[in-house]
């Protein structure tokens, strides 16, 4: 079973800014749990479309409930690959990124969408779908659940970071109080994603046994 998770975000700066700020993105105050970051390859197709694929290193402290099903070496990073597409003509940017470690505890893919807003051709509007699954038996919905949760504040993190690096871009001082609040916000819902899913597990754990 796959849990399906869609929402859209706003930027306003111009496709061309967020395109070049995609790139700069690494690091920011709300990124620092990102520590490398490597191109794996890039080329340009006939098209003139930018093609490539990075690898991600992340720090990615699991709940101590699902650190029993982790290699001690491993429960404390993630590897990510993310592939991307640049359509100069088509004016999007669509990218694809995925998790290669932990996949078999649980496997989180997501993909998004840059294009020009249509009610205003100065912003870009993204699109994000996620798909998340675990196939781990009797704490399925746990993972999923926790995976949500966890996935819902990177994406809040991920805009407050396009956010900050577009403000430099453009000359502007980034607020150090819309980051202190962000990463409030982020602890509190990092706090209530982990009671949750410690009771989901907790509950599946007692079925297997009636």
């Amino acid at each position: 079973m796959v849990k399906y998770y869609c929402c859209a975000g706003l930027l306003k700066s111009t496709w061309d800014q967020v395109c070049i700020a995609f790139w700069q993105r690494y690091p920011n105050p709300y990124s620092n749990h990102v520590l490398t970051e490597d191109i794996i390859f890039r080329e340009v197709t006939p098209a003139n479309c930018l093609i490539s694929r990075r690898l991600l290193t992340k720090t990615s402290r699991a709940p101590r409930w699902m650190e029993r099903y982790l290699p001690k070496h491993m429960a404390s990073s993630a590897y990510i690959i993310e592939d991307s597409v640049v359509d100069p003509q088509k004016r999007t940017m669509t990218t694809l990124t995925w998790n290669i470690s932990h996949a078999r505890l649980m496997s989180v893919e997501e993909r998004c969408q840059y294009r020009i807003n249509p009610e205003n051709g100065s912003w870009t509007e993204i699109k994000r779908e996620a798909w998340i699954s675990s196939n781990v038996y009797g704490l399925t919905r746990a993972i999923q659940e926790f995976g949500l949760a966890r996935f819902k504040t990177s994406v809040t993190k991920t805009m407050k970071g396009f956010e900050y690096v577009l403000a430099k871009m453009q000359g502007e001082t980034p607020s150090r109080t819309l980051a202190e609040t962000a990463t409030e916000r982020a602890r509190e819902t990092a706090l209530a994603a982990k009671e949750k899913a410690k009771d989901l597990a907790s509950h599946a754990q007692k079925k297997q046994y009636v």
